[in-house]
């Protein structure tokens, strides 16, 4: 084994799987191609589809590799936390189970994290198969003004208009479906907040890093691809019920709208109305996903 890779990581790649399917055989894949000093932390939270154990049988000689096995769901960022806790490296990179990291785009972050000392969050232009940059990669804090603003379509709105940046930018929020941090910013924030399951976590991580001082930047000339996993493909509703509790949270937590009670009222029906509203078109996607029974013999 290259010696490089016995001694203390440069980094330590956290991943959350839970149910997360064929796409992270990739993922940890494309992780140990990288030549840089790494560790991959890899935390199950209690799937069902085998793959993590799979992958812990075919790479059990990889010393950089270590499986961490939390026999339940428990949620992105108490598992992001559990990682993080056995993490030895100085900087942490949480990464979903369907990004698929490369070499030169880690070593690109890196260097945009030395380049800027007071960076607490470093995130990437996460695109889909077809090289379309996701939304949620560039992002400012989801006001509620700022909502209002974009449903109207009057002035600054939740969503960053106009084409992805192609340079390093500063950003209120970046994706965190790939989150690079000093860990001595993930350890003076205490990790993610646990109170949220799924959903919003990563825009709550990013404001408080804010708040504490650090600045928050998007690489834009870091295009990573992002699979949009397994797991809320075919539990919708679940996720779905979790990211508007988040939604809901980051609200109570942030937004100077809610000290007012009669708009508080107002979000949180609002909230659960949309949540309700779009569960007759989760179930209808999932029918039509499932594969139809196969024809018996007469």
């Amino acid at each position: 084994m290259n010696s490089a890779f016995q001694t203390t990581p440069l980094v330590s790649v956290i991943v959350v799987a839970a149910d997360s399917g064929p796409t992270l055989r990739e993922c940890v894949r494309r992780v140990m191609e990288c030549t840089l000093p790494l560790e991959l932390i890899l935390v199950d939270n209690g799937s069902s589809d085998g793959i993590p154990q799979a992958i812990e049988r075919a790479m059990q000689q990889e010393s950089r590799l270590r499986l961490v096995y939390n026999h339940a769901n428990l949620g992105f960022g108490p598992a992001v936390n559990r990682g993080a806790a056995q993490a030895r490296a100085d900087v942490l990179l949480i990464l979903n189970p369907d990004c698929m990291l490369d070499d030169a785009s880690l070593r690109r972050l890196l260097d945009l994290l030395k380049a800027h000392p007071k960076a607490g969050v470093i995130g990437a232009v996460v695109c889909d198969e077809q090289g379309r940059p996701d939304r949620a990669a560039y992002r400012r804090d989801p006001y509620l003004a700022r909502a209002l603003r974009s449903l109207l379509g009057q002035g600054e709105g939740v969503n960053i208009d106009g084409e992805m940046p192609a340079e390093p930018v500063r950003a209120e929020a970046v994706s965190g479906a790939l989150m690079l941090m000093p860990r001595v910013v993930f350890d003076r924030l205490k990790g993610f907040d646990e109170e949220y399951f799924l959903h919003c976590e990563d825009l709550d991580l990013c404001r408080r890093a804010r708040d504490a001082g650090y600045q928050v930047w998007l690489a834009g000339d870091v295009r990573v691809l992002h699979g949009k996993g397994g797991s809320s493909r075919h539990r919708p509703v679940f996720v779905s019920w979790h990211k508007h509790r988040g939604m809901w949270r980051w609200f109570r937590k942030f937004d100077p709208a809610a000290r007012n009670p009669l708009l508080s009222a107002v979000v949180w029906l609002g909230i659960w109305t949309h949540f309700l509203l779009k569960i007759p078109g989760q179930w209808l996607r999932l029918l039509r996903r499932r594969p139809a029974p196969a024809a018996s013999d007469a």
